[in-house]
This record gives structure tokens, sequence and C-alpha cells, in this order.
């Protein structure tokens, strides 16, 4: 009997809860068997079932043995402004909760939540053991157990030193679409946001990621344990070549980046979230007011053989026609142009109101990249004395490739690109690239990063033409929701060669060119567009590339499915612009209601025919909805003034 009522006692397990300010996401936390776990009901509809929590030192495992004591909440509120995302001006509120746990006697972890009408989030502060202060996270044991049913919208993590000149990973792999969980893959789980169709209740949606990673901790990725169980996995061990460890060396007391969950009964929350953003602070201010719009660039039409001197001067030409703010000269510019001649494009840029991106190799032992320039942006000394030339050459930013891992190391370099950057008035776009996790708000010259299989595919391979709409219809709704995205495309070239007659076929319309423009989020956006589409592409579309904005004050979702169609809608100051595009055989009829635009406002309509001829027209009068079809590979994009 004593033994009995001893393991009662000790099966006894501390349970807290605590829920979004509407009352309609909760969060239960518990210590059962002295093991943290957590999950999350929207409404009656488990989201996330009972998952595991805690983190494995080296000095101490703080996965078990562990006693809830105390959640304590409060309700915490930030608004901030950001030109540099989805939504210019977020009022953020949260129910914080702070559970603290104990292991023998002594306070070792917290683990933080924030709960957010559409968003959960955690970390780990975790304190000081005795007298050790520095340590290794061998571990994270966070999990995600969906419900059982549920299907996946996932991006494979690539293995390690693959791909061009041994560059991967890079986050440019095709996503799976509706697939069964139990998955891993390709061996090495998926890269994030990871987007899941949930099987509970009514259904619903669930996007897990993280944010708030810098130099401090590794990138993670999410593997699948088996059937439902999803967990936090650290970077492989063969990236980089081999360098530098797949476990982040802290300082404690030290508190992790935030494990993400963006959850809703529709795509809504999560195509409109800015939880990346809202956990995370600036780490320095900006060293002077950076500017933002749309560019030029011609390496995705004419390759490395159009990186010359009198190309780029027709380029800065066609941004001035276009009254484009940049062009981005790529890779060999030093090799094949050179930095007398480079001042001297930048100085006929200036003239003519046009200022210029540069590409360097991001270099180092990690990769084989060959492209120049090189051995620039690797080391502290030699990348400094670069971005001081950028800065009396009035360079505007640069754009920096081949990276290929996630470790510490790698995250420290990212960190150090930026930061050096900002002492010498420069903005950064990453590519060939790690996610970016909160780096808009967190470096505050950050603009983009790739992380995503992006336009130079549709030069190198008619597959990628082929599958242009399906992809594009994925990206809004997993790869952009959660950080700005450098793609590079909207181009009216019929074809990916600069004589327009030969190379790979475009297969969307050239509506669909300008619906990108709205539907793929960054706030600098280099086109894919040519100076001979001042006169073969259609005047109206040209137009619109010409008044298309790259800064927007607010997004809404209102209809689509990954991979199969999707229709949003971005507002810049008093101007909506709705675009939605089709990848399905059938046409997409459907009626969009339209409370955004004002009663009697006069939309201009761009929309395609069955054969993907596209045409404007002027709607007037009051329109509260309008009826459409978009054909496959079609668009439809309508703007007007807002309510």
């Amino acid at each position: 009997m004593l033994l009995f009522v001893g393991g009662l006692s000790s099966a006894k397990a501390a349970e807290k809860v605590f829920n979004s300010p509407d009352g309609k996401i909760s969060v239960v936390v518990n210590d059962e068997g002295g093991k943290p776990h957590y999950r999350v009901t929207l409404g009656n509809a488990t989201f996330i079932e009972s998952s595991p929590l805690g983190v494995k030192l080296d000095c101490i495992d703080l996965t078990e043995g562990l006693e809830l004591k105390t959640c304590d909440t409060k309700t915490v509120k930030d608004a901030y402004d950001l030109k540099t995302i989805k939504q210019s001006h977020v009022n953020y509120e949260a129910t914080e909760a702070v559970c603290q746990f104990e292991k023998g006697g002594r306070r070792v972890m917290d683990i933080i939540f924030r709960v957010s009408n559409r968003d959960v989030a955690y970390s780990y502060k975790i304190y000081p053991v005795r007298n050790t202060f520095a340590a290794v996270i061998r571990a994270e044991n966070s999990g995600f157990v969906l419900p059982e049913g549920s299907t996946t919208f996932l991006c494979p993590m690539s293995k390690p030193m693959g791909g061009f000149a041994r560059t991967s990973p890079s986050y440019e792999t095709s996503y799976t679409l509706d697939e069964q969980m139990g998955k891993n893959g390709w061996g090495e789980g998926y890269s994030f946001p990871c987007l899941f169709k949930v099987n509970s209740g009514n259904g619903g949606w669930v996007l897990i990621s993280e944010t708030g990673t810098d130099g401090t901790y590794v990138g993670c990725r999410l593997l699948n344990e088996q059937g439902n169980r999803y967990c936090i996995g650290f970077p492989q061990a063969g990236e980089m070549n081999g360098i530098g460890s797949t476990t982040p060396s802290v300082s404690l007391p030290f508190t992790t980046p935030w494990r993400t969950i963006t959850l809703g009964e529709t795509l809504a929350p999560v195509a409109e979230s800015t939880v990346a953003t809202d956990l995370v602070k600036p780490k320095y201010k900006a060293s002077r007011e950076y500017a933002y719009g749309k560019g030029s660039w011609s390496w995705i039409i004419g390759m490395d053989g159009s990186c010359n001197f009198d190309e780029q001067k027709r380029y800065i030409d066609f941004s001035a026609a276009m009254g484009y703010r940049s062009v981005l000269v790529d890779a060999l510019w030093d090799k094949q142009i050179g930095y007398e001649r480079m001042a001297e494009l930048a100085r006929y840029g200036r003239e003519k109101g046009v200022g210029l991106f540069l590409w360097y190799n991001s270099n180092g032992s990690w990769n084989d990249a060959p492209q120049s320039p090189r051995d620039k942006m690797d080391k502290s000394g030699p990348r400094r004395k670069e971005m001081r030339w950028m800065q009396e050459t009035g360079i505007l930013g640069i754009k920096v490739d081949f990276f290929g891992s996630d470790k510490q190391q790698m995250m420290q370099l990212y960190e150090d690109i930026l930061t050096d950057a900002n002492d010498f008035g420069l903005q950064v776009i990453f590519h060939g690239c790690t996610l970016p996790r909160g780096w808009e708000r967190m470096f505050p010259n950050y603009v983009a990063s790739e992380a995503v299989l992006a336009s130079e595919n549709l030069h190198f391979g008619q597959g990628a033409c082929d599958a242009e709409a399906r992809n594009a219809a994925i990206h809004p709704l997993v790869r952009n929701a959660v950080g700005s995205m450098d793609f590079g495309g909207s181009t009216l070239n019929k074809r990916y060669n600069a004589d327009n007659k030969s190379g790979t076929i475009r297969r969307t319309s050239d509506v669909f060119a300008l619906a990108t423009a709205v539907l793929f989020q960054s706030s600098v956006q280099h086109f894919a567009l040519a100076p001979n589409n001042l006169t073969d592409a259609p005047e109206w579309a040209v137009s619109f590339m010409k008044e298309v904005p790259t800064t927007w004050d607010e997004t809404r979702f209102i209809d689509g499915y990954p991979g199969r169609y999707v229709i949003m809608a971005r507002r810049c100051g008093n101007k909506w612009y709705l675009a939605g595009i089709n990848a399905e055989a059938a046409p997409l009829k459907t009626t969009i209601q339209l409370p955004m635009f004002a009663k009697n406002a006069v939309l201009t309509a761009y929309q395609d025919d069955k054969d993907l001829v596209g045409s404007t027209k002027i709607l007037k009068g009051k329109h509260a909805k309008v009826n459409v079809t978009i054909p496959e590979n079609g668009a439809v994009v309508i703007v007007g003034d807002a309510n």
C-alpha cells in the first residue's frame, strides 16, 4: 500500500494553462514524469498534441527530472514601424507566460511562451549551473506532434556539400505538397518554414518556424522522428566542408531563439502573420535612413556575359527610363568591368538617379564556387576595406552569395557582414543562403534573402518554367510568410535570353508577371525585366511595373491553396493591389469580395483570357465583389483606392 500511494504521488504532475488575448488559443504546459510537455488548442480542436520540451547541455540535462513550479503570466504589448515587411505598422499583443522549472531544488530553466491571437512561440532561458557559465547545447528536445491524418507542405533539406560547386544546403529545393506525415525529406529533414494542413476539428493550418537566430546560435531544421512526431534538428556535420561544430556554444545565462507556431482555421493567419519580427528587437541603430524600391538586373536574362561595362550602362539607362532606384551588377564585375570602371559606372548612375548593388562571393573554405569577387567578405579586414571603397564610390548595397550552412560559425558571418555593412551605410541581400529569422527588425540594413528555388532556375531549365505557377502559388503562403524573399522574377520576356528568341520558354502570362510583383514581398525588388521590354512588351504591363510598390502597409489573404492558386491583396498608402494566380489545369472561377476598395473607386483590372492574352479594363461605380476566371498559368490584378 505504501508503494502504491508513493506511486500516485510521484505521478502527479503540475499543469498550467494560459490563453491568447482573445481566448481562442490555449496552451497547456505540464511536467508529466519530470519531463516538460506542452499542447496547443484552437477553439475546441487540438492543433499541437502533447509535445516534448527542454534542452540538453554538456553540463546538465534539462529534459528530465524537472519540476514545474509556476507560470507567471502577463500581457505584453508592442507597437513598431518597419518598412521592410508585409505590414508597415504592427500593434502586437500577446500573453506571456514564464514557466519556471527546477531540478534538484534549483531553478535551472524558464520556458518563455508568447501567445498572440494567431501565434504561439516559446524559447528557453537557461541559468548557470553552479560555477559553469560556458556551455554547449548538445540538443533541443523541442517537439511538434501533429494530429494524425494531417498532411505536409515541406521543403526537403539538402545534404551538405552537394549541388553547384558544393554549395548546399541553400534552401533551394522543391516543395512536396499534401504529403502524408512520417517522411524525413531526403533523409535530412526539412528547412523552415514548415506548413501542415491539420486534421483536427473542422481542420486548419499550422506553420512552424523559428526567429531571433543570430551569431549566438545555430540555424535549425525540422526532423521527423516517427509518424506525426517532428523535432528540432541542429545543422549537419558535413556543412561548411566539415568546419565548425553542429552545436552552439553559449554563455550562461542564455536565452535561445524562438520556436514559432502560427495557426488558424484558414491560411489567413499564416499569410498575414508578423511573428518573425514581433519577438525580436533591433541589434543596432541604422547608420543612415535606408531607402527601398525597384531595380533591374541583367544577369537573369544575359547571364555572366552581361556583366560588362556597356551592358550595365544600358541597364542603368533602362532603370532610369522605368523610374527605378537601382541596378544589380552580378558576379565577375571585378574582372569584366574592374574597380575603376565600376566607379565610373556608379558616377554615371548617380547622374541618372540610379544606384548600384554589387554581387560578392561569401568565400572561405566551405565551397568551390569560383565566381568573383572572392576573399572580400569572409574576414573583417578585407571586408571593411572593401565596404569603405563602396561607401566612397556611392554603392547602395551588396548581394552576398554561396553560404551553404546553418552552423554557428556561419550565423556569425551573416551577422558580421550585416553589422559591418551598416557601419558603411550599405544594404544587404543574401543569396545561396539560409532563411531570414526576424532579420528585417534585428538588422536595420538587412533587405532580403533568397532561400527559395528562385528565378535563376527559370533560365536554367524548362522544367522550372513549366512549374512556375505551381511554385509561385506556394511561396506567399509558406516561404514568404515568415521573411522577405529575394526572388528576382516578373519578366516580360517570352524567353529567358537576351535575344528573346531562344532559351527557356515562359509558360505564364504577362498579367502573371504583374501579379507576382505583388505576391512576392521584398522591400527591394530587382525584376527580371530587360531594356527590350520598353518596345516589345505591352504598354499597360510596362506602365504597371513602373508604378508597383515594393513596400507595403498592409497585407490580406483572400483565398488560396499551396501549389494550386493564391489570391492576396496588399496596400501601399491609399491604394490596394489585389493579385491572384492559378496553377491548376482547370480555370479558377471565383467571386472575390472587395471590401478593401472605396465604394465608388475607379478600379483598374488586368486579366487574362483563355489563351493567356492579357488586357486591361476600368471598373467604375460601386463594387462589393467581382467575378473572375483565371486560366492555368494566368492571373488577375485589380488596383484601386482604399476604403
